[in-house]
């Protein structure tokens, strides 16, 4: 006879699971995985949670019955002050509109145009490096996202703001991942250490998006066709402009989401690379035979095909998104099972993307994996880096086409090593950080083969 939930984990009286999830996120979800199988049931904290892992059941939640499913509360309650009713937190009718908002920004002609900017300032970022250096490319590759986004969708610069915006990126991730292991909402106000700054973060953030719409306002935005400048044109049904709120969480969103998740697919790439030789040396080729000495394009990145494996096998071994929640708006049926509304539906690509079931070697970096179509061989959901459905990333083109550039313009000059002496800490908050960064020795071109 069927029993009533799926197996899981046995937990705390009250707080349930809630301390073997915060000790230890990615192994906890991993374990109880192999342990439970594809329905894995949690408490957490009185809140009912379901881990899944099966590609049909993916699809079932992320597309056929997405109506039923709305961004997780247990999660983004925390956030709301950071992003506001942006394109990543706002439901239903607001969601749409965001989104229709947003789409010309991402549309194929746009993206063409986005390739000189993001080619111009990796370069700005490459000439500064020396071979021999010992460098944290995590910092370095937050910094060049950071003026690739501004540039491309603001059409703004932020030379003299990078510092501030990087450390308060710093204190919002280490504040938002110790608010998702806590049972309750503390609010904002009260006077905790990591309160103060995670105000103080929100309050830097917000003085430099001021200080862009601002400009904007400023110098003229009728007939631009940046995000902000369209964002600032826009009206809605009642012929009304969107607020200084809606303009804040809108550009605050695309801002932070649109930076830091490139950001760490590349510091994960070249930290791989920097622990396989062979990857580092056949990338080296690609870059030498395809470009020789002109500068990476948009025409040239059909022939960076593993360039773009590079990237693809990143993102199945270090997901930046490592877990996508949703909550039920009503009961549902999954699995054979009955599950009540309000219930807590948890997605990890961590979890996925190693599934021996679809992955050989799951724990190996082999870019090559993704030479002869195995994205095509795939289940729909068993690799979602940039998640499913109505609700998969409106940047993920941009997001492809923008890493693949980077990293051909980084290995034209250089090869990397890891540096083991400082080793990877996995740093789960929002998104899947490295805590003490990423540090490698830049190798000069020419001697990628010898290393």
């Amino acid at each position: 006879m069927q029993s009533s939930r799926p197996p899981g984990p046995r937990g705390m009286v009250l707080l349930g699971n809630t301390l073997q999830f915060g000790r230890d996120e990615l192994g906890f979800l991993t374990q109880t995985q192999r342990m439970f199988g594809d329905l894995v049931s949690y408490d957490f904290a009185g809140w009912p949670s379901l881990l899944v892992n099966s590609s049909d059941d993916i699809e079932q939640i992320l597309v056929k019955d997405h109506r039923n499913f709305i961004k997780n509360r247990i999660v983004w309650r925390h956030v709301t002050a950071l992003f506001g009713q942006g394109l990543l937190t706002a439901e239903g009718d607001l969601w749409q509109r965001n989104r229709r908002l947003a789409a010309p920004a991402f549309a194929g002609q746009q993206l063409q145009g986005y390739g000189p900017d993001i080619v111009a300032l990796a370069n700005e970022t490459v000439r500064a490096w020396r071979a021999g250096d010992i460098r944290d490319v995590h910092s370095d590759m937050m910094a060049l996202t950071l003026r690739i986004a501004a540039k491309a969708f603001m059409d703004c610069e932020v030379e003299r703001d990078i510092a501030d915006m990087d450390h308060a990126v710093q204190d919002l991730v280490v504040e938002m991942a110790a608010r998702f292991k806590r049972p309750v909402k503390i609010p904002d106000w009260v006077p905790l250490p990591g309160h103060f700054r995670y105000r103080r973060a929100i309050a830097t953030v917000e003085r430099i998006i001021a200080q862009m719409i601002a400009k904007r306002r400023a110098d003229g935005y009728q007939g631009r066709q940046d995000f902000l400048s369209r964002l600032m044109a826009a009206k809605d049904e009642s012929e009304e402009r969107l607020s200084d709120s809606q303009l804040r969480d809108e550009t605050v969103t695309l801002l932070l989401a649109g930076h830091e998740t490139t950001a760490l697919t590349l510091s994960w790439s070249l930290y791989l690379l920097g622990q396989n030789p062979a990857a580092a040396r056949r990338l080296t080729a690609e870059v030498g035979e395809t470009l020789g000495t002109n500068d990476a394009t948009v025409e040239s990145l059909p022939r960076l095909k593993f360039a773009e494996s590079v990237i693809l096998e990143s993102m199945r071994l270090y997901p930046p998104a490592w877990a996508i929640g949703r909550e039920s708006i009503g009961p549902f049926k999954l699995g054979g099972y009955d599950f009540a509304a309000a219930t807590t539906v948890l997605i990890s690509p961590w979890v996925l993307h190693r599934d021996p079931r679809n992955f050989d070697d799951p724990e190996t970096f082999r870019p090559e994996r993704w030479m002869d179509g195995l994205a095509r061989r795939l289940p729909r959901f068993a690799y979602m880096p940039f998640g499913g459905g109505p609700r998969i990333c409106i940047g993920q083109r941009f997001a492809m086409i923008e890493a693949v550039l980077i990293l051909a313009t980084i290995f034209r000059h250089f090869s990397v090593e890891w540096q083991r002496e400082r080793p990877i800490t996995l740093f789960p908050s929002i998104t899947l950080r490295p805590r003490e960064g990423v540090w490698v020795r830049l190798l000069p071109k020419t001697s990628a083969s010898l290393h």
